[in-house]
This record gives structure tokens, C-alpha cells and sequence, in this order.
């Protein structure tokens, strides 16, 4: 059954969306002007992260595909592809919500074979983004993690985490529980016009504080940088500032990345509101998704003077800093030692957070 956009059978159906196995329907409601959550039933809620991948997890939860947050820099974006939607405006508007995933996820960690391994949410589209507030799937998932003991770390943009806030706290009773609010620019005008459709500066720094007053150690990730946008002395110096007094526990920061589909889109972004900067852009992007090494080196030796006067480094950062997966989590957790399994893990490169 495909409603209409409002939520009535007699209407013209949907797009059959690459043949999307599990389909229900298709809603679209008027405080969700412009978008289509497109509900489905999912056949497993894990993801499996390669062993040869260097991510700090070895499990990914993806509640939803497709992000109102509308990031014109997202690396999720080409992903949008693999349904035959396009990765520009389908990406912001066409969401897909896996609206079984907290049940799917209870039977997947009560087997026996489950290893408590650690769990990700964030690592490619917001779970916290708009559409949580609708379908609430979060508490569900956190509950099906926190009955199994499976360490989890959550990612995001979205200050709907506030309301989750008390039920993480039950939760890292239990397990280890990981809080990272993802902040990379500090001007609203141009925060606004980059991620049109997520909180505020404002608001994200004040969900940081709500975290850390309930004693969790949550890390801000700086990403991504932008050449000639975000990477004054006078912009660092004052997002590093805000960050430190919101009380966060240190800051993860990376350049750039431009995927294929988050590159032409943010391209043409670009073009449109930054014109002057796209010949310098395009040159330095011409034959890597990443920044130069010259340019990483140089934002390097300018935000990390930055970071420690500020107290926000976790290790020894750099581009892509060490981290543990016990970072972010309550502060009367023990930190890793040489010898427990989270020591000497990498964080997660830009592409896979972004």
C-alpha cells in the first residue's frame, strides 16, 4: 500500500524506487513540506564493516537512507544512486525509514553467536536528522543495544539526541556509551546555507553541554574544514572557544572530502553562492577526494596549537587522530590501556563520518 502525500490510498502511487524490496508506503505530511519518507521493512538492521577497514567499529546501524539535514558536502550522497534516485536534491528529499529496524535489531543481538562487538549510528546518514522525530526508532535501538551489553557510539548533527539523553545514560550503565556532536562551522549565515536543514550552532553547542552535564565526555568533530571558509585563525579560535565552553572533551577535525556525487553537488553550491573560490576548489580537487597533503599539513599547524590551548585533545591528533572507542563515553569509565581491546584503534577517516 503507497499513499499520497496525505497519507490517503486513492492517490497516485509512488515511485517503485529501484524495485525497493519491503516497501509499504510513501508519506508525505505537511510539516514535511517538500520531502517523502518512503517506509520499509528491513531483513537486518547490522552492517557489517570489513576487516580490512581501519573504522574504530566492526558493526553500522543506518536507520534511515537519504538526510533532511541536506549537507551539500555529504559523502553519503552517491549512495542515493544504488535506489536510482539522484545524489543532489533525492538525497535531501527522498528519505527511506526502516521502520522495523529496533525489532529486526532485538532478535539480531539476542542470538547466541552475538559478540557484543561495538555498534556505530551516524557513520553515514544522521540517525537524529528530522525524520526521528516522526518514527522515533532511536530508543528502540538503544534499548535493543543496552539489553544485549553492546557498546555503541552515536554521531550527529541533530539536537533531537536531547530527548534520548536520560535513556543513554540508563544505557551506559550497562555498557559503553560514546557522544559526538558533529559542529564544523561556526558562522550562521554560511552554516545555514551548507546544511539548510539542521539545528543551529546554537543549539548543537547547548546539546554538547546537556550531554556533558550528564557526565558523558563528548567529542566535537570539526569536519569538515573548508578551504578559505572555515579556516581563519578568527574562525577556529572562536568554534574552539564555543566548543571548550560547552563543556565537550575534545575535538576530532579533518578537511574537506569530496566524494564522487557530493562533489558536483557542493560544486555547484560553489558556484552559486562562492563563485570566486570554485577555480581554486576544482584545482585542488582535481585528482583526489581529499585536500591536498600541502593544505592538510598547513590546517594542521594551525588549528593544533589551537586545540591544546583549548584543552580539547584526546591524543595525538592529527588529520585523522587516534582514538578509542571508549572515548566519548561516561567519565567514570576507565580509559584504555595497552593491553585492553580498544587500545590503538583508528578513528574513522572524514569519508566515512561525513
Amino acid at each position: 500500500m503507497r499513499w499520497n502525500e496525505l497519507g490517503d490510498t486513492s492517490g497516485p502511487r509512488a515511485p517503485d524506487l529501484f524495485g525497493a524490496k519491503g516497501l509499504i508506503r510513501t508519506v508525505r505530511t505537511p510539516e514535511f513540506s517538500g520531502i517523502a519518507f518512503h517506509e520499509v521493512l528491513a531483513k537486518s538492521a547490522l552492517n557489517k564493516v570489513p576487516q580490512s577497514s581501519s573504522m574504530p567499529f566492526t558493526w553500522t546501524i543506518n536507520p534511515y537512507r537519504g538526510c533532511s539535514h541536506a549537507c551539500v558536502y555529504c559523502f553519503a550522497r552517491s549512495t542515493h544512486r544504488y535506489l536510482d534516485l539522484d545524489a543532489g536534491r533525492d538525497f535531501d528529499r527522498q528519505v527511506i525509514v526502516k521502520v522495523n529496524i529496533a525489532e529486526v535489531l532485538a532478535a539480531e543481538v539476542s542470538r547466541p553467536s552475538w559478540a557484543r562487538d561495538h555498534v556505530a549510528l551516524g557513520t553515514n546518514t544522521d540517525p537524529y536528522q528530522r525524520a526521528e522525530g516522526r518514527y522515533g526508532l532511536m530508543p528502540g535501538i538503544i534499548t535493543a543495544l543496552a539489553d544485549r551489553s553492546t557498546p555503541m557510539s552515536i554521531l550527529t548533527k541533530g539536537t533531537l539526541l536531547r530527548r534520548d539523553l536520560p535513556l543513554l545514560s540508563r544505557a551506559a550503565e550497562e555498557t559503553s556509551v560514546e557522544i559526538s556532536m558533529s559542529i564544523a562551522v561556526h558562522d550562521d549565515a554560511l552554516q545555514q546555507s551548507l546544511e539548510p536543514g539542521t539545528p543551529t550552532t546554537k543549539a548543537r553547542l547547548a546539546t554538547v553541554r546537556a550531554a556533558a552535564d550528564l557526565g558523558f565526555d563528548v567529542t566535537v568533530f570539526m569536519m569538515p574544514i573548508l578551504p578559505k571558509l572555515t579556516d581563519s585563525l578568527d574562525h577556529l579560535d572562536s568554534a574552539l572557544r564555543a566548543i571548550r565552553g560547552a563543556g565537550a572533551a575534545r575535538v576530532v577535525y579533518g578537511a574537506l572530502h569530496l566524494r564522487r556525487g557530493a562533489r558536483e553537488w557542493f560544486f555547484s553550491w560553489l558556484e552559486r553562492e562562492h563563485p570566486e573560490l570554485l577555480d581554486r576548489y576544482r584545482r585542488m580537487y582535481a585528482t583526489s577526494s581529499y585536500a591536498s597533503k600541502e593544505y592538510r599539513r598547513w590546517l594542521g599547524e594551525r588549528i593544533n596549537p589551537l586545540i591544546d590551548r583549548y584543552g580539547l585533545r584526546g591524543t595525538d591528533d592529527d588529520d585523522y587522530p587516534a582514538t578509542s572507542r571508549r572515548r566519548g563515553g561516561l567519565r567514570s569509565e576507565p580509559a584504555a590501556t595497552a593491553d585492553s581491546p580498544a587500545a590503538g584503534i583508528v578513528a574513522p577517516a572524514q569519508q566515512a563520518l561525513f
